[in-house]
């Protein structure tokens, strides 16, 4: 029963929006007897920016999970954003502290990231190439850059996008190698498609699977088909791949432990989780 004292996270979307996250937290808290839940909230564009704060004054609010459109206008709105969030310039997630101040985080790169290093691929001083310079990829390339890689490729058509991108990440991680304007695979240690190629039937590859090694780690982020056409094509060539739905479970945990809720295995989450898999 949710009463005055049941911790609450917002979950704030588009009125239109498909909300998931509810069917993969709140089963989790009845399972482990948490007090909190997670309410889906649709808010139309126009009003969010007078919805957010008003939201954060209830007093049993502990934080929030923002989906689109609402991720880069949040930036504006709290009081302090991580690094992460930063080069991503974009936040998924708000959490109001203590002392009433909001912190805003970035958790799509997370997800990402903790799938390969569950996956047994080591990221400190690796080589990585990511497509697609848009709210995801930024945030997975932030999260590789935090995790420690040597040298990171950033490949977009939006090249304003992805010089942007660029210069971000050489600001809060001036070791890092990054380079852009080449979406050549050739001797990289991983490979990210974060653009939605791959989403419609016939979409190209995005980068010529020939010029890959079998030691190739490949991850994607698109969630319509659990193996897309770039994952099969990186599969029969020997390489170990990521699925788009990974990364959400992956990222889980970590909202939980940013909300204070301790954590979770990805695959503890799917056993109780009430979404089609």
């Amino acid at each position: 029963m949710i009463s005055g004292k049941t911790t609450l996270i917002a979950h704030l979307g588009y009125p239109t929006e498909n909300f998931k996250a509810p069917f993969i937290y709140n089963p989790w808290f009845e399972k482990k007897g948490i007090d909190a839940v997670v309410m889906p909230m649709g808010v139309l564009v126009d009003d969010y920016p007078t919805v957010f704060p008003s939201l954060f004054r209830l007093t049993n609010i502990r934080g929030a999970l923002v989906t689109m459109p609402h991720k880069i206008t949040t930036v504006g709105l709290v009081d302090e954003v991580t690094p992460t969030a930063s080069i991503a310039g974009a936040c998924n997630a708000v959490l109001k502290r203590e002392d009433g101040t909001l912190l805003g985080d970035q958790f799509d790169g997370a997800g990402f990231v903790r799938g390969v290093e569950r996956k047994g691929r080591a990221l400190k001083g690796a080589r990585v190439l990511v497509l697609g310079s848009g709210g995801v990829g930024s945030a997975i390339a932030a999260s590789l850059a935090g995790a420690g890689v040597a040298e990171m490729a950033l490949f977009d058509t939006a090249e304003a996008s992805v010089e942007a991108l660029a210069g971000r990440l050489r600001k809060h991680y001036p070791q890092l190698v990054v380079t852009t304007g080449s979406k050549d695979p050739a001797g990289f240690d991983l490979i990210v498609n974060a653009t939605p190629l791959g989403m419609k039937e016939g979409d190209p590859l995005p980068f010529d699977i020939d010029r890959i090694a079998p030691n190739t780690f490949v991850g994607e982020v698109v969630m319509k088909a659990e193996y897309t056409p770039l994952l099969q094509a990186a599969l029969a060539k020997g390489c170990q791949v990521q699925v788009g739905t990974d990364m959400l479970f992956e990222m889980i945990p970590a909202y939980l432990e940013f909300f204070g809720f301790g954590t979770a295995t990805p695959d503890a989450l799917r056993a109780v989780s009430q979404i089609k898999q």
